[in-house]
C-alpha cells in the first residue's frame, strides 16, 4: 500500500528523503578534513610515546580525528538503505540491485582504480609485473589476504587509508541482502509504524553484532586482520541506517502530525545540543577509555567503548541534519554554505589523495621521518589536497558519472 501524497506545505516541514542535501555534503567534509588532519598529525609523530608516558591534549584530540570514518559509515547508511527503508514503509519501490550495484561501482572504482596506478608508480615498482597485487588492490579484496606484502592490513605506501574503503565497498555489496532481510523481518505487520519499530529493533540486532564482534576477536593473535571486516563497523553503518528509517517513517506516519513528525522537528531545531553530546563523546573517545589503537588494542572494554563513543558522535552530528525540515536556514548556513558544500562534492577525493600529497610534500621539503610542524604541514597538505581533489573530481568522477547515468538511461529506453 503506498501512501497518499501530502501538500506541499506538509512536506516542507518533513525531514528531506530524495533528491540533493547540501548540509549533508558540509558533514561530509568535516568528516573528510577530519581524516585528512588526522593523517598529517600522525605523519609528524604527534602520537608517538615520548618516553614520559603522558600525551598533550592536543595530541590526544587530534589522535580520534579518524572518527571521521564512522561519520563516513553513517552517512554511507543513511543515504544508501534510506530507499529500501521508504519501500517497507510504503512510499516507493525497492531499488534494483543491478542498478543501485553499478551506480555505486562507477562512484568508487574509477577515481580509486587511478590512486592505485599512482601509488604502485610512486611507491611499489617493484610490484608493478605481479598481477595478484593488482587483483587484490583493484577488487579492494586485499583486506582478506592474511599476509599482504606491505604488512600492515591498512594499505601500501600511498593507501594506508583505503582499508576503511574496503569496509566502504564489502557494506555497499551486502546491503542489498541486508536489506531484504531487514524487509521481509519487517513486512509482516500491516500498519506503517508496527513496520517501521520492527526496522529499528532489526537495526538494534545489527549493530549488536558489532559488539559480539569485537569481543570475539579481542584475544585474537591476527585481531588487526579481522579488525578490517566488515561486521566490526555494523554498528556505525546502522546508526545512519536508523536515521534513514525514522526520516522516512515520518513521511509515512499516519495523521496529520504524530510523535515521529514532532520528534524530527525537535531534533532538526536541536543542533547545538546533538552536537554538544557530539563534542561530549568526542572528548571521551580521546581518553584512554578507547584505548590506544584499534590495530593494537586488546582489550575487550576499550574496543567496545570505540565503538559506542565513535558511533555517537556520528550518530548525533548527522541527527539534526538527516531529521530536519527541509527548510532549516541555521543547518544550511553552517553545513550546506558554497564552501562546504562544495567541499563535501570532492570529499571522496580529499580521502583518496591525501596520503600521496603528504608523502610528495615531504619528500619535496626533505622531512625526516616523524618530524614537522602541524601549522606549517597541514595548511599545506589541505591546500594541496584539496587541488588535487578537485582535479580527481572533474576529470575523472563527474564525467564518469554523468557516463553511467546516460548508459543507465539508454539501458533502460531500450
Amino acid at each position: 500500500m503506498t501512501a497518499p501524497p501530502r501538500p506541499e506545505y506538509a512536506l516542507r516541514r518533513l525531514p528531506r528523503v530524495s533528491g540533493h542535501h547540501p548540509a549533508l555534503d558540509g558533514v561530509r567534509a568535516v568528516a573528510a578534513l577530519l581524516v585528512l588532519l588526522f593523517h598529517v598529525a600522525a605523519s609528524i609523530g604527534m602520537f608517538l610515546d615520548d618516553g614520559t608516558g603522558e600525551t598533550s591534549v592536543a595530541a590526544a584530540l587530534l589522535s580520534r580525528g579518524e572518527i571521521g570514518v564512522p561519520i563516513f559509515f553513517a552517512l554511507s547508511g543513511l543515504l544508501l538503505y534510506r530507499p529500501w527503508a521508504a519501500a517497507v514503509l510504503g512510499l516507493r519501490k525497492a531499488p534494483g540491485t543491478g542498478t543501485y550495484l553499478r551506480k555505486r561501482a562507477l562512484r568508487l572504482l574509477p577515481a580509486y582504480w587511478l590512486l592505485v596506478v599512482v601509488s604502485l608508480l610512486l611507491y611499489s615498482r617493484d610490484r608493478l609485473t605481479d598481477p595478484w597485487s593488482w587483483a587484490e588492490l583493484l577488487t579492494l579484496t586485499y583486506a582478506y589476504d592474511p599476509s599482504p606484502w606491505w604488512g600492515d592490513h591498512l594499505g601500501p605506501k600511498g593507501m594506508g587509508q583505503i582499508w576503511s574503503l574496503t569496509v566502504e565497498a564489502a557494506f555497499y555489496v551486502a546491503l542489498p541482502l541486508t536489506a531484504f532481510l531487514l524487509g521481509a523481518w519487517a513486512k509482516r505487520p500491516a500498519t506503517v509504524d508496527a513496520r517501521a519499530r520492527r526496522l529499528l529493533y532489526g537495526l538494534a540486532a545489527y549493530g549488536l553484532v558489532s559488539i559480539a564482534y569485537v569481543v570475539a576477536i579481542s584475544g585474537a593473535e591476527n585481531r588487526a586482520f579481522l579488525g578490517n571486516w566488515l561486521p566490526r563497523y555494523f554498528l556505525w553503518f546502522g546508526a545512519g541506517m536508523a536515521l534513514a528509517v525514522v526520516s522516512v517513517w515520518a513521511h509515512a506516519e499516519a495523521g496529520p502530525d504524530g510523535p515521529v513528525r514532532r520528534f524530527c522537528r525537535t531534533v532538526g531545531a536541536s543542533p547545538g545540543l546533538c552536537w554538544a553530546i557530539c563534542a561530549l563523546c568526542y572528548g571521551l573517545a580521546a581518553t584512554r577509555i578507547t584505548g590506544i589503537s584499534r590495530l593494537y588494542e586488546v582489550n575487550a572494554w576499550t574496543s567496545v567503548f570505540e565503538l559506542l563513543l565513535y558511533g555517537g558522535v556520528a550518530l548525533f552530528l548527522l541527527a539534526p541534519v538527516a531529521l530536519a525540515p527541509v527548510t532549516q536556514p541555521t543547518l544550511n548556513a553552517v553545513l550546506g554554505n558554497r564552501v562546504m558544500a562544495y567541499l563535501g562534492k570532492i570529499s571522496y577525493g580529499i580521502f583518496l589523495w591525501q596520503f600521496v600529497v603528504i608523502f610528495v610534500w615531504f619528500d619535496l621539503v626533505g622531512r625526516a621521518p616523524w618530524t614537522g610542524n602541524l601549522f606549517l604541514d597541514f595548511p599545506v597538505c589541505l591546500a594541496a589536497t584539496v587541488g588535487v581533489a578537485t582535479a580527481s573530481y572533474h576529470l575523472v568522477e563527474e564525467p564518469v558519472r554523468r557516463l553511467g547515468s546516460s548508459a543507465g538511461a539508454g539501458s533502460q529506453r531500450s
